[in-house]
């Protein structure tokens, strides 16, 4: 049988060697054995099937949950035989006179692979055609469907089983799956009804992929710029959770001079496959994608991956980061972490029934555990597969930030103790944010209901702060003494072995909460304030004394020319003309034509006389995604509509609203909200507050709130405060 099969490699695909495990799964398939293959993204498990269906008598059902992956396969085993017929699609994009040739196809023994989507299966009139003809077996690929506990569930999956029964009885069943945990691989043998499968698994390591994270912070695009900059001409996938993010992002690239597509399901059929064409003949380099792309797109050199966002499961990681380096040459697999998207994660969930809630949370800790964890990254994976690294014969060991950097740990044991001891003191009550306040003794209206502020532990934690005790609680939850109560959505309790540790508490080695710095990797930005690299604090005090003098000059206060963090973003990118100027943080064109020829003289000097190396890359591009928005709030103000009223046609929050118009009066543009303010304040009260602004050294709101002792509320300063910059500044 063996050289029958090799000989079937060459004559097909053109093969002389196998892969892994291809070889003795094929053997099973051709054996007529039920057959379960675990085999990860890019091991070649499509050719698992193919090469059986190929050279056996009938056609082969393969059932695939995606369209753009159907159409993939087949073009590429129409494109290895003579006969058009030899592979067809049947699913719902097909009509009448394509459904009659398929079915011709099928009949006459022409078609020996036949792709279709699990609904199409559940179609009466196509059980019934396929009763008639003869089937060599059934493969059933993304088996991981079928499981809750997969990735990427499909109820339309679960009937499978009975489908078959009903198409032939002893058909044999081949599972295919990238991914699957022990408790998944039991799932779907279970479902299938195939216990007695040949079980096939290939390892996990994929030892030419280098796993990194880094902090997701306010500068993530320009981040990401400079990481592709680096990495010019190689080609990636960056994988963002959101479809206006996709766009957004792309937009984004391309300003920058970044061959870049996006591709998700909210674009037409004929711009998707353009999209993908073109990354797949090179045209661009960059695709950014929601995860609906990149299932089944066989390009071995991506060099790349991006996670933007943060998948919901490590198995969703695992499968997208897998796109990468299939060829076996090098992939970076880089991923931005904030503990705010597993929160945005979370809320997503709450609306959904409580155990498929449940199967959330546990796969998003797991996802939580992996990116704070100090050890291998490498290691952590494969232990999620139920594999274990040897570090003596395994390859890849030193391919992760954790192995290459290390990061410094500390002794936690008491701190954990008290965190612990407060949950018990406080009866489980309180979600992360709350507990994490009374650590640290400031009250709200839920602690103070319950009247926690009057007990004596109440701020017991006050000699650390909120990030530190939201770290040492993320990673005690990782650790198992505490868990997330999912009946109660998210109120932490304390867990038996948190029990035991209060009442003999043992070491925890607490690991520093990354933040990252220059000198571990070159093209790594610090999570600053201000943008992210590191300020120039020389230039920064020069542009603050001209911004003095120049103020004193024109009469008015400092803040009213740049504000602080306008200043400090040019003292991080050393714009030197008007355009680029333009493109600093708070500073619109209308500003920077105003009152930045001095700014950029003095910086443009300063470089040259400090022989400054200015980041080309740093002048990130803005695309104004908003000038839509924008340009709505000016004309609505201009016709003196109640700024309430317009608040609400775009559905935002005042306070959100107030943001907005703030960001267009400080970049320079006028907003004459006149016909509102006189509403809201009589004569005097305008006033006081212009003579207070024009005074004032800085523009902050709380600073306002203190000198007024709270004569005036947050809004109505806000509101003056726009008054006064759109018409002293602008």
């Amino acid at each position: 049988m063996k050289s029958q099969i090799r000989a079937a490699l060459k004559k097909y695909f053109g093969f002389s060697e196998f892969k892994g495990l291809q070889e003795t799964v094929i053997e099973s398939i051709l054996s007529q054995n039920n057959t379960f293959v675990i085999m990860p993204t890019g091991g070649g498990k499509s050719l698992c099937y193919q090469l059986p269906a190929l050279m056996q008598e009938g056609t082969a059902i393969v059932v695939s949950p995606l369209i753009a992956l159907m159409k993939n396969q087949v073009d590429a085993i129409r494109g290895i035989s003579d006969e058009h017929g030899v592979a067809h699609v049947l699913n719902s994009s097909l009509n009448k006179t394509e459904i009659k040739q398929v079915k011709e196809d099928i009949t006459n023994g022409i078609t020996k692979l036949l792709y279709v989507a699990p609904e199409s299966l559940t179609k009466e009139e196509n059980v019934e055609f396929l009763r008639t003809v003869k089937i060599s077996f059934m493969a059933i690929d993304e088996a991981h469907c079928i499981s809750e506990w997969g990735h990427d569930f499909r109820p339309e999956y679960r009937n499978l089983r009975t489908i078959i029964k009903r198409i032939g009885d002893n058909i044999p069943i081949i599972g295919l799956t990238a991914t699957a945990t022990p408790k998944v691989q039991e799932d779907i043998l279970k479902n299938l009804g195939m216990s007695d499968a040949k079980t096939f698994k290939a390892s996990f390591n994929r030892p030419n992929l280098y796993y990194e994270i880094r902090p997701k912070t306010k500068t993530v695009d320009s981040d990401i710029i400079r990481f592709i900059k680096q990495n010019e001409g190689k080609t990636g996938i960056i994988y963002c959770l959101s479809r206006k993010r996709v766009t957004e992002l792309a937009q984004v690239l391309q300003v920058n001079g970044i061959k870049a597509l996006p591709y998700h399901a909210g674009l037409d059929a004929k711009t998707r496959a353009k999209h993908q064409d073109m990354f797949l003949m090179e045209d661009i380099d960059v695709v950014v994608a929601t995860i609906a792309f990149g299932m089944g797109i066989d390009k071995p050199d991506v060099r790349f991956v991006i996670h933007h966002d943060i998948p919901k499961s490590i198995e969703s990681y695992y499968q997208e980061t897998g796109r990468a380096g299939r060829d076996g040459g090098e992939g970076h697999c880089l991923a931005y972490y904030a503990y705010k998207d597993i929160e945005k994660l979370e809320k997503f969930m709450s609306g959904k029934p409580v155990a498929e809630q449940e199967i959330g949370h546990a796969l998003l800790q797991e996802v939580v555990a992996y990116c704070e964890t100090s050890i291998s990254r490498r290691k952590f994976i494969l232990h999620y597969f139920g594999e274990e690294f040897d570090n003596e014969t395994g390859e890849g060991g030193d391919m992760d930030d954790n192995m290459r950097h290390p990061k410094k740990q500390i002794e936690a044991k008491e701190d954990a103790a008290l965190l612990m001891e407060i949950v018990q003191l406080t009866n489980e009550k309180y979600k992360s944010k709350d507990l994490v306040s009374v650590i640290v003794g400031s009250s709200n209206a839920m602690i103070s209901s319950h009247k926690t502020d009057n007990q004596p532990f109440f701020g017991k934690g006050k000699h650390k702060d909120k990030k530190f005790w939201m770290a040492l609680l993320r990673q005690i939850l990782v650790a198992g003494y505490l868990k997330k109560d999912i009946e109660t959505y998210g109120v932490v309790k304390l867990t038996d072995d948190g029990k035991a540790f209060i009442e003999s508490p043992v070491s925890f080695m607490m690991t520093e909460d990354h933040t990252f710095d220059e000198s571990h990797n070159d093209h790594i930005i610090t999570a600053e304030k201000g943008g992210g690299a590191v300020v120039d604090d020389a230039l920064m005090k020069m542009l603050k004394d001209l911004r003095k003098t120049n103020a004193k000059k024109l009469g008015v206060p400092p803040f009213v020319i740049f504000q602080d963090p306008s200043l400090e973003d040019m003292a991080l990118k050393y714009p030197v003309t008007i355009p680029e100027l333009s493109n600093v943080h708070g500073v619109g064109e209308g500003k920077a034509k105003k009152y930045g020829k001095d700014f950029v003289a003095l910086i443009a000097k300063y470089v040259e006389e400090n022989d400054i190396m200015r980041p080309d890359d740093f002048i990130v591009k803005s695309t104004g995604t908003n000038s839509g928005l924008k340009l709505y709030i000016i004309q609505n103000v201009d016709r003196k509509l109640p700024l309430t009223d317009i608040a609400s046609a775009k559905g935002m929050e005042m306070g959100d609203f107030i943001k907005e118009m703030e960001a267009i009066v400080y970049s320079g543009t006028k907003l004459n909200i006149n016909y509102w303010i006189e509403e809201l304040l009589d004569e005097d009260q305008q006033e006081e507050l212009h003579d207070y602004f024009m005074d004032s050294e800085t523009d902050k709101i709380d600073v306002a709130i203190d000198e007024f002792d709270g004569d005036y509320d947050d809004e109505e300063l806000r509101l003056y405060r726009i008054k006064f910059i759109s018409e002293v500044a602008n």
